[in-house]
């Protein structure tokens, strides 16, 4: 499963190189923790932003080929970067949201990693939260990953997802500018050397 994220990083990186930037910033805090800030400009109001981010089929539009809101536990959505992926399989992701102000802010953790992520016990203690404001006729969205440790394995994970989380706003910019992803195909041309 990695490798389907990985590969989905490196496309969408190479797909962006003229696009409007998604700026970046990390910061320390004062018990040692980093944060990490994306930021972006989309062209689309907050409530067609709000949708992509908050919703199965939004997800679906721009951030992964596979996802199913959880029957059992509550405000937790659960995706997969393998188009052919089932709900509870090993290779899922689930997130809950544990705060939400329609429009305006999605605050959630990964609560389930695929199988074999590296320090997903470091990464259970990152909060992300999404903040949209409206930005003329655009929606200015920031996303913020909240406690990563300060020791190898919250460095590495800072590493993982300065990379990771401005490919996922690059996506999402990218599905109002461009359309929905069709998954089939840039699943298909990820393959390709």
């Amino acid at each position: 499963m990695i490798g389907y994220v990985t590969a989905a990083f490196a496309l969408a990186a190479s797909m962006h190189a003229l696009a409007a930037p998604v700026t970046e910033q990390v910061s320390a805090e004062v018990d040692g923790s980093r944060t990490l800030t994306h930021e972006v400009t989309i062209a689309a109001a907050p409530k067609d932003v709000w949708t992509a981010m908050s919703t199965v089929e939004g997800w679906k539009s721009w951030a992964v080929p596979a996802a199913w809101a959880s029957a059992t536990e509550a405000d937790t959505i659960e995706t997969s970067y393998d188009p052919a992926a089932r709900p509870g399989d090993a290779g899922n992701i689930k997130n809950q949201f544990i705060a939400r102000i329609p429009g305006r802010l999605l605050v959630f953790r990964t609560i389930k990693a695929p199988a074999g992520f590296p320090h997903f016990e470091s990464f259970k203690q990152v909060t992300q939260v999404f903040e949209l404001a409206p930005a003329g006729n655009r929606t200015r969205v920031r996303l913020t990953g909240v406690g990563y440790a300060n020791n190898e394995s919250g460095k590495a994970l800072l590493g993982f997802f300065r990379v990771g989380n401005r490919s996922s706003l690059e996506m999402l910019r990218d599905r109002f500018e461009k359309g929905p992803v069709d998954w089939a195909a840039k699943l298909r041309g990820s393959t390709k050397k």
